[in-house]
């Protein structure tokens, strides 16, 4: 990836992708933060690749918010139709391996280096995970929030892509109303839409808008 960054149209840059495979049925694993997030992907992408949901989120805490997640993407999987089939591979979940990382930037506000740090560590445990299990692309439904940096997560992306030998499917699932899609298909299927990205830091800070909010 030669060209500046800041110039790059990363949702172009998925549909020539798309286009180069035409014909064909590549392996993706798709990196899943949560239902709701992967619902318009999952219908943008499920035409053109075999796709295995990764769900691999160690920052999601309490437990119980993490099940009630993965329990969410499950359901989403199997009341949606999609023209190819669409499986899903639960990662281990080990919320010390997100503290670890987080050490030290706990005061930070979303979207700096903390957020960074998560990025990677998920897209690196993606990327390892593709590696190992076969397949010719990797890549994160992240990118579909307007509060996630699509520019970071797709550098990031493409450093372990040259790393561990895997593609890594540049992407901003946020264009063509990709965010505004999957509030419509939150509403169809009923899912449960978390409102803090998943880390008790985002939790606090969720909480301490609404507390400001009403005041």
């Amino acid at each position: 990836m030669n060209q500046n960054p800041q110039k790059i149209n990363y949702y172009l840059e998925c549909e020539k992708e798309i286009r180069r495979n035409a014909g064909r049925l590549p392996k993706l694993l798709l990196h899943s933060c949560c239902a709701p997030c992967s619902s318009s992907v999952l219908e943008y992408l499920s035409d053109y690749f075999d796709i295995t949901l990764f769900y691999y989120n160690p920052n999601i805490t309490p437990a119980e918010e993490y099940d009630k997640r993965v329990a969410e993407l499950r359901r989403l999987v199997s009341q949606a139709h999609y023209p190819n089939p669409v499986s899903i591979l639960e990662g281990r979940y080990d919320s010390g391996e997100f503290f670890a990382i987080a050490c030290g930037l706990e005061d930070l506000p979303e979207g700096g280096e903390r957020c960074a740090k998560c990025y990677r560590l998920r897209l690196e445990e993606s990327a390892k995970t593709a590696a190992e299990g076969g397949f010719e692309y990797f890549t994160t439904t992240l990118s579909v929030s307007p509060y996630k940096n699509a520019q970071k997560l797709n550098l990031i992306g493409g450093e372990l892509a040259e790393k561990y030998g895997v593609k890594y499917l540049l992407s901003d699932f946020k264009k063509k109303n990709g965010y505004r899609r999957s509030i419509e298909l939150s509403a169809q299927y009923g899912l449960y839409r978390q409102n803090y990205c998943g880390c008790i830091y985002s939790a606090r800070q969720s909480r301490a808008k609404r507390i400001e909010n009403k005041e």
